[in-house]
């Protein structure tokens, strides 16, 4: 080493060590680095380790040039930056040699963790079941019951030094640094629970959504943030807290029973502002997801009836091959009303223009949908769904009529139904085919079902469904039988209320695997039911509950959806055990939260 390149390291501002990666021998160091070890004298004849505990040089070896973690040293942090040579010794051997540049990052990195604990979050806090909980008391137990609500969320904001402001009669926001979101979501955002205890004269217990928004750059975009996950929880039936950053969403609670909060007079605004853009639309595809079953059917074809009504040209989404509903678009492509009424998603790509209207029925998810690429080519598009709203979903919805409450979407179609189409005007098989939805999604009217429901199936009646043709719909040929049961015998009971039925074999039915299912819920003491199977080089998941576990929650973890009490979904390229150990885990977590 020439004169010039030792004083250049002697005399250099940053500390430098230099040491054998393989051994850990030092070799040499400059006085600064001396000064940080807290050795007086020289290295010489030390290991790194000595002068600096769990120092890695793998980082080092792999060709690195950058420490990829901070070093600590004497309660210092610091950032260490290498390179590797190799060397000739005294004895003419080659080996490694390993300099070093440390630059204390203590100051700086104090700064950086102070900012990112202090930053502001915003929250959204309402009352979702407000009106609800209010209804039919006096004034005093009125007083009380906002009084209660007011004091637990006090008790929970305290010692958070955050802001908490009543906006509306049933909304609040809350303003705190985000060092204190971490201690909400380690306790589960147990307000949830404790809301619960607020309880009206008739036994009504409050409970509340959460939407956080974070990381924004803005109090605007935090606002912003806040309102999308305030909506995103009551989408999903509240009861929940839900986080939005600036790229997604994230979940907490939601384990409690739906109620029904949607009202005529809403149905009424929905119905007249569908009419609308329909008679504005040259011509409607109507499309449910993937393997539309018979919720999805039946919604569309109550679309394409809303359609006829108002002279605008429908087509309904039709897949190749077999699926749930074919019975139902059997019977209808025999109709002359629905004669060149399904195109393929191809077919109805090559047809849309600039004023076609999209409307995706029973599903709110835009990977799930049988067109994706019609969806994404449309600028105008109508959502109509009862499954709890996920991480992604159609954005931008010229209209969107979304109730996580709803037994079925065919319920949701029919009560837009009863506001722009005459009983009359309905066409028996079309009554029929919305009619089977609601059965189907209600397990035949024994989950899910409210008043509702029952004057959405009258409306139906009287529209000519026939209930003994219906039923025939969901008749099983002794193959499916043998098949189904055959599913049912290998279920195992997890969490002694949870039925897990595993089938490593092809040829499972993914219908017959939703029957079975079904099936498994009436078994004494079962209170959820889940059904794994193969599906070629994928794993098909189908799930059902009696109302008190989300199943939807559960499957979300394995990229799954559906509501609380149906849900389903796929996993790619992997095989039935992992999938099976996966949701044994998924089931864990849930009861955990």
């Amino acid at each position: 080493m020439d004169t010039a390149s030792k004083s250049t390291l002697i005399n250099s501002p940053l500390p430098i060590m230099v040491f054998r990666p393989d051994t850990g021998e030092v070799i040499w160091s400059n006085e600064n680095f001396l000064q940080l070890a807290g050795v007086r004298e020289h290295l010489f004849e030390m290991k790194v380790e000595d002068a600096v505990p769990d120092f890695p040089v793998e980082w080092l070896l792999e060709g690195k040039s950058e420490c990829p973690d901070r070093v600590e040293m004497n309660s210092r942090r610091f950032r260490v930056y290498g390179s590797l040579v190799r060397a000739k010794g005294r004895s003419g051997e080659q080996s490694l040699v390993a300099t070093t540049y440390w630059v204390d990052t203590t100051e700086a990195d104090d700064l950086k963790e102070r900012y990112a604990t202090t930053r502001p979050v915003m929250a959204i806090l309402m009352v979702d079941n407000y009106e609800d909980l209010m209804k039919n008391q006096t004034e005093n137990q009125r007083s009380t019951i906002y009084a209660e609500v007011n004091a637990r969320l006090d008790a929970w904001v305290a010692g958070t030094g955050g802001m908490l402001r009543r906006m509306e009669r049933d909304r609040y926001l809350l303003l705190f640094e985000e060092q204190y979101l971490s201690r909400f979501v380690d306790q589960k955002f147990d307000i949830l629970d404790t809301i619960h205890q607020v309880v009206n004269s008739s036994g009504l217990a409050a409970t509340l959504s959460i939407g956080i928004g974070k990381d924004g750059g803005s109090f605007q975009e935090l606002m912003q943030y806040a309102n999308l996950s305030i909506e995103m929880a009551l989408s999903r039936g509240g009861d929940q807290a839900v986080i939005r950053n600036k790229f997604t969403f994230e979940f907490y609670g939601g384990h409690s029973t739906e109620t029904e909060k949607r009202t005529k007079v809403k149905s009424r605004v929905m119905a007249n502002a569908l009419s609308a853009l329909v008679s504005d639309s040259s011509k409607l595809f109507i499309m449910g997801h993937k393997m539309p079953d018979m919720d999805a059917t039946g919604a569309a074809v109550g679309v394409c009836a809303i359609a006829r009504k108002k002279g605008v040209p429908a087509y309904i989404i039709r897949e190749g091959g077999t699926n749930p509903s074919k019975p139902i678009l059997d019977k209808l492509d025999q109709l002359p009303e629905y004669r060149g009424n399904f195109l393929s998603a191809q077919e109805a790509l090559v047809a849309a223009d600039s004023r076609s209207l999209v409307v995706v029925v029973d599903t709110n998810r835009p990977e799930q949908v049988q067109a994706e690429e019609l969806l994404q080519s449309c600028n105008r598009v109508a959502v109509i769904d009862h499954h709890r709203r996920a991480a992604s979903y159609i954005e931008n919805a010229a209209f969107s009529f979304h109730e996580p409450y709803a037994s079925s979407t065919s319920e949701l179609v029919t009560e837009l139904l009863q506001y722009l189409v005459d009983s009359a005007d309905l066409l028996r098989e079309e009554a029929e085919a919305l009619l089977a939805g609601i059965v189907l999604d209600t397990k035949h009217f024994t989950l899910r079902t409210g008043g509702r429901t029952f004057e959405a199936a009258a409306f139906l009646r009287r529209a000519g469904a026939d209930t003994t043709d219906v039923q025939r719909l969901f008749q099983s040929d002794l193959k499916e039988m043998v098949s189904r049961y055959d599913i049912i015998r290998r279920a195992e009971l997890y969490r002694e209320d949870i039925a897990v039925s595993a089938i490593d074999r092809e040829g499972v039915d993914r219908v017959t695997a939703a029957q079975a299912a079904d099936e498994l819920l009436s078994l004494k003491g079962v209170k959820a039911s889940f059904v794994v199977f193969r599906s070629g080089e994928n794993v098909q998941m189908s799930a059902r509950s009696l109302g008190e576990i989300n199943v939807q929650v559960i499957l979300e973890a394995l990229g799954g959806g559906g509501n609380s009490t149906t849900a389903g979904g796929r996993v790619e390229n992997t095989d039935v055990e992992t999938v099976k150990t996966r949701l044994l885990e998924a089931i864990d977590a849930y009861f955990e939260k």
